[in-house]
């Protein structure tokens, strides 16, 4: 995408005006988006994103520039106006660029999203959407979404470094709408990772297309859930939602080193109970979140945030790494190279614990069951949170009873962590993307069962 030549002409005018470090993020991504509302194709796009982004530091200042000139010119031109935002007298010296080679362990592509028909892709998705309009007459509307991309990067900074790499993901998003007098309820499922097209061809698409129908009819026919406080149960996979919103956030250096985070001065202290165990790690194979390096070029790791209730490390990049003087963690992300990339978690989860899913409800005398999380709300500085429950039930006697809508969860990211009590041992990932000041990008969330010996839920009064 761009020689050495240009690239060593680049990172001098980056330079020129004193900065002590500066970095080059090449892109070249292409990409395809379909559609599919009532059995037929509604939107269907595809095209190819290309540019540069060029990062100059001094200490902790940081210059973004970024074009989608190919231009040697106006490439020097662009480093240089980002230069011209950092002035010092004294200029270092920039190392040789050695090329680095990566050995693509965990991104295997089996089947390149780009050499699939488009038909090919529409008749998969044709099926998930068949499966989930059939399931039952309540269902009144089925939308199925396809995405592929296939992302290549070349990274190169002042230090010596020149890396590339090719990411390819690939997901589908399933939503189910169910339809009463006055009323109607959805269910969603969005599995993806990072594969090519051979994850479509081995996804049980018809089954996830009878889920989220399920899921919406379920809650069609729920009476509405009692507000108050009691003991959460809350399942694995997407349920891990709420520690990705309400303390992964808190523990990326974007926050923490600025102050603007809970934990930011709690390393080292407990601030979960004991049974809490939780690592962000962007070396699992194919994971939705994984990648080979991150966006400044640092290999991916499986980093341990959270264990026994300690806290034990944050994710960090770079510059905050400056800031907070810590080394990075492979954990800088960006949605493209129109961002600065900067800490942001990979595929982020609490471990599995001792329990057996039919232990931690049956030791459970009342309270509220969530199976499915869906979307809510946080403030990132103090962890508070409001998250609806897209599936929940009653638990009464230790068994799961009648199903329940409606219901919200509410509190703050440090007092549920200290107040999970039970973990299982049915670790399960669910997928979504995830936005922060680096735009929005691709997450792995998860987590076993977990019991909240007490939480606020939202609901109806009296119910």
């Amino acid at each position: 995408m761009l020689s050495n030549v240009v690239i060593d002409k680049i990172l001098d005018a980056a330079l020129s005006t004193g900065g002590d470090f500066a970095e080059i993020f090449v892109e070249d991504k292409t990409n395809s988006n379909i559609m599919l509302l009532g059995g037929k194709i509604e939107k269907t796009m595809s095209g190819r994103d290309y540019g540069i982004g060029i990062r100059v530091f001094k200490e902790v200042f940081s210059v973004y520039a970024y074009t989608n000139s190919v231009n040697e010119e106006n490439l020097v031109h662009t480093a240089l106006k980002a230069a011209a935002a950092i002035q010092d007298a004294k200029k270092v010296d920039r190392q040789e660029l050695r090329n680095v080679t990566i050995e693509n362990k965990i991104i295997p592509v089996c089947i390149m999203p780009d050499t699939i028909n488009k038909h090919r892709k529409v008749e998969i998705m044709k099926r998930a959407y068949a499966a989930a309009y059939d399931y039952d007459e309540m269902i009144t509307q089925v939308s199925v979404n396809y995405l592929d991309y296939i992302q290549k990067i070349i990274i190169a900074n002042s230090e010596g470094l020149l890396v590339e790499d090719v990411r390819v993901r690939t997901r589908l998003s399933i939503q189910s709408i169910a339809s009463g007098a006055n009323e109607m309820q959805t269910g969603f499922f969005g599995p993806g990772a990072s594969k090519g097209f051979e994850f479509l061809e081995n996804l049980d698409v018809e089954g996830y297309g009878q889920e989220t129908s399920r899921i919406a009819k379920t809650m069609m026919n729920a009476t509405y859930a009692p507000s108050g406080r009691m003991p959460v149960i809350i399942d694995n996979g997407f349920g891990g939602v709420i520690f990705h919103e309400a303390c992964g956030h808190g523990l990326e250096a974007t926050s923490v080193a600025k102050g603007n985070s809970v934990f930011a001065d709690k390393k080292g202290q407990l601030v979960a109970s004991k049974w809490v165990s939780a690592v962000d790690d962007g070396t699992i194979e194919s994971g939705w979140g994984s990648s080979n390096i991150d966006d400044e070029g640092s290999p991916t790791t499986r980093n341990v945030l959270i264990e026994n209730g300690v806290l034990k490390n944050f994710m960090v990049d770079k510059l905050n790494g400056r800031r907070m003087n810590m080394s990075p963690t492979g954990s800088s992300r960006r949605q493209s190279y129109k961002y600065a990339p900067t800490s942001r978690m990979t595929n982020t989860f609490i471990l599995d614990g001792p329990l057996s899913v039919e232990e931690i409800i049956s030791d459970t005398e009342n309270g509220l069951y969530a199976k499915y999380m869906g979307g809510g709300s946080v403030n990132p500085a103090t962890g508070e949170f409001n998250f609806a429950v897209m599936e929940g039930y009653r638990i009464r006697n230790g068994k799961i009873a009648e199903p329940l809508r409606g219901a919200t969860l509410i509190g703050t990211g440090m007092e549920v962590l200290k107040k999970i009590d039970k973990v299982g041992n049915n670790l399960a990932l669910g997928q979504g993307m995830c936005g922060s000041e680096s735009g929005s990008i691709p997450a792995n969330v998860g987590q076993p069962m977990i019991r909240v010996s007490e939480m606020i839920v939202g609901g109806r009064e009296g119910e």
